[in-house]
């Protein structure tokens, strides 16, 4: 069955190949991730303060927003997959949810212009018990911003890395080469948005307005879709094949009914699809050893209905969701690390010298840092590491996926603890000048930090890129934006865990005189922040082997070696 009639151009008649795909059609879609990151990154990192200074809420709250939002666009990345991969095509489905990304940016770009939609202004530093919280109507458009982004954001983000890896054909040995490289390009995409943004859209908030930098967010946004629209002509879509967890749901229904039936001695005896069902968008999947139980579904005994007797197809495209579940929970636990990392460098950046001459760093802005340093090692990689591994290991990516992820926990363990001794030395620095009870002005460049931003730039080049890469390439071709959610997910719920590992440090370490936690109070000086560092060291240490467990007994669905093509 020729791949090719699984897919179909923008007007459902079969591809050309000579027109349709390859590494052509997606420069359209790395522009997008550009412009999208653009917004979404530099508006992360400086939400907390717009929350705190306009809208008036406390510190806490305004954190705890934060991180609902960044949840919130992980949670809906899998209803984008879901979308795309059951009923409507990923270009669709981008084509649906940018203007919704534009309209949460515009909605905020108006909250901030017009005062009737802010809360009274006041003095936050003089005045903060009479300030008022927004509320009422301006909580509700507020609320309304915030979720119409994480909605729209979410959703292309379960599209766009699936999307660009339907352009590329597996069986073709050039094109195979380019999709390893468009996930190292897909990445710098998300870095360099990151670096623009951090740039220029911040600066805009910062120095003049917020309505600005909100109505330069939409504006890349809405520049994004219009240029990813306008490749229509070249792009691969693949059909929608019916949602893959509807399938994945009548497997296990159909395995525990048949869980005392036998299987047959000959693997050919279990239900098969027809090979022409695949002109339909389905995969056939070749039956595989392993996780029998499940192939109980497959068994023609007894009731016939979609929810007795599944495909062989069926039950591989659950087998691999499961077998990829081990690699998904080890990583969680590597990967909880870094969005702990980010958030309290950045708080040690705003109690040190954050001069570069006569000009000073937004804290929000530093992390320009990981993302230069991140586009750089992208790339190196791969126009230097890549050709130069793939003569020595024979593998397309020069690497295994998996070994790039190992290689990205082991350096986000060792930012840790450089991020540990670093954070000894500025408070040290900070008691021998009698600033311990201050929470700025240490005499302490903010570039002694650039040693864990360097390995922070390091493990996305090789963790974020390599997940991202694993869980898209690993999943059946129904399920590919399900696998670019998974992947997603765990950024977010990482991000979540965090949140729980401070408040259990803080309840578990307060007591002595203040009663205070290690990560209590408002004072970094008077915290023990190094202390902490010193336990995510010791988390992601444990993490990254049992993530080498995992990893290792881990087989491949298909062989990652240059001259093996995929199927």
């Amino acid at each position: 069955m020729e791949e090719s009639l699984a897919l179909m151009d923008w007007r459902g008649n079969p591809i050309n190949k000579r027109r349709h795909g390859g590494a052509k059609a997606t420069h359209f879609i790395i522009f997008l991730v550009v412009a999208t990151n653009v917004a979404y990154v530099s508006n992360m990192m400086n939400l907390v303060t717009y929350l705190h200074d306009k809208m008036h809420t406390e510190i806490a709250s305004s954190s705890t927003m934060v991180t609902n939002f960044i949840g919130a666009t992980s949670a809906f990345a899998l209803l984008g997959a879901f979308l795309s991969d059951s009923y409507i095509t990923r270009f669709k489905c981008m084509l649906i949810f940018g203007p919704m990304d534009f309209l949460g940016y515009a909605l905020l770009t108006l909250q901030a212009h017009l005062s009737s939609l802010q809360p009274p202004k006041c003095d936050t530093a003089n005045e903060w018990n009479q300030c008022k919280r927004v509320q009422g109507l301006n909580a509700a458009v507020l609320y309304s911003s915030l979720y119409t982004i994480a909605l729209g954001e979410g959703c292309m983000r379960a599209c766009m890395a699936s999307f660009g890896e339907d352009q590329f054909d597996d069986n073709d040995p050039i094109e195979s080469k380019q999709k390893s490289s468009f996930f190292n390009w897909y990445t710098f995409g998300i870095s360099l948005g990151a670096f623009l943004g951090l740039m220029f859209v911040v600066w805009l908030e910062d120095n003049k307005g917020w309505d600005y930098g909100f109505g330069a967010s939409a504006l890349s946004v809405l520049l994004g879709v219009v240029l990813v629209a306008c490749g229509f002509l070249f792009y691969r879509n693949r059909k929608p094949t019916g949602s893959p967890l509807t399938r994945i749901l009548q497997v296990l229904v159909a395995a525990f009914r048949k869980r005392k039936v036998n299987l047959p001695e000959n693997d050919d005896d279990l239900h098969q699809v027809d090979v022409k069902e695949e002109t339909f968008g389905m995969e056939v999947l070749p039956h595989t050893k392993g996780l029998k139980f499940l192939d109980k579904a497959s068994v023609a005994q007894g009731s016939h209905g979609p929810w007795s007797l599944c495909t062989v197809s069926q039950v591989e495209e659950t087998k691999i969701l499961i077998r990829m579940l081990p690699i998904f929970l080890s990583s969680l636990s590597c990967y909880l690390c870094v969005p702990l990392l980010l958030t309290f460098t950045v708080q040690q950046g705003n109690t040190m010298n954050t001069k570069l001459g006569s000009i000073r760093i937004s804290p929000a802005s530093l992390m320009i840092i990981p993302s230069t340093f991140q586009m750089i090692f992208l790339v190196l990689y791969d126009l230097i590491f890549v050709p130069f591994a793939r003569k020595i290991t024979g593998y397309r990516s020069g690497i295994t996926q998996l070994q790039r992820i190992g290689i990205g926990f082991l350096s986000t363990s060792a930012a840790v603890c450089i991020a540990a001794l670093v954070e000894k030395k500025r408070k040290r620095i900070a008691e021998e000048n009698g600033l311990i009870d201050s929470s700025e002005g240490i005499p302490m460049s903010v570039f002694w930090l650039g040693a864990q931003f360097f390995l922070i730039g390091i493990s996305d080049v090789t963790s974020f890129v390599g997940l991202l890469e694993f869980f898209v390439e690993e999943a059946s071709k129904g399920m590919k934006s399900i696998g670019t959610a998974i992947f997603y997910c765990i950024l977010g719920l990482a991000s979540l865990l965090g949140t729980f590992v401070v408040e259990v440090v803080n309840r578990a370490s307060r007591g002595g005189r203040e009663g205070k936690g290690w990560l209590d109070g408002h004072n970094l000086n008077k915290s023990h922040l190094d202390l902490f560092y010193w336990l995510l060291a010791g988390i992601g240490f444990v993490g990254f082997l049992n993530y080498l467990y995992w990893a290792k007994k881990y087989v491949y669905r298909h062989d990652p070696h240059i001259n093996t093509a995929a199927t």
